[in-house]
């Protein structure tokens, strides 16, 4: 009966162990958003060490202006 016991109390904490990641969508959430983060800072380190997001802005603008005209 000890051995029964025993038994079906180690499964039920294993079991509970195994389905309890109430946390775990956060901590993933944090991860990603962290990543996206860094994605950014690397591209905002890559603007502003070249000029070709100025060059880009005024191609753009230059386009516009001349299907206006």
């Amino acid at each position: 009966m000890l051995a029964l016991y025993l038994y079906m109390s180690t499964l039920a904490l294993v079991t509970r162990v195994r389905h309890d990641q109430r946390g775990q969508a956060t901590a993933e959430y944090a991860l990603v958003l962290l990543g996206a983060a860094a994605v950014a800072l690397l591209i905002v380190g890559w603007a502003t060490h070249t000029d070709l997001i100025g060059k880009l802005l005024d191609a753009v603008i230059n386009n516009v202006t001349g299907k206006v005209r």
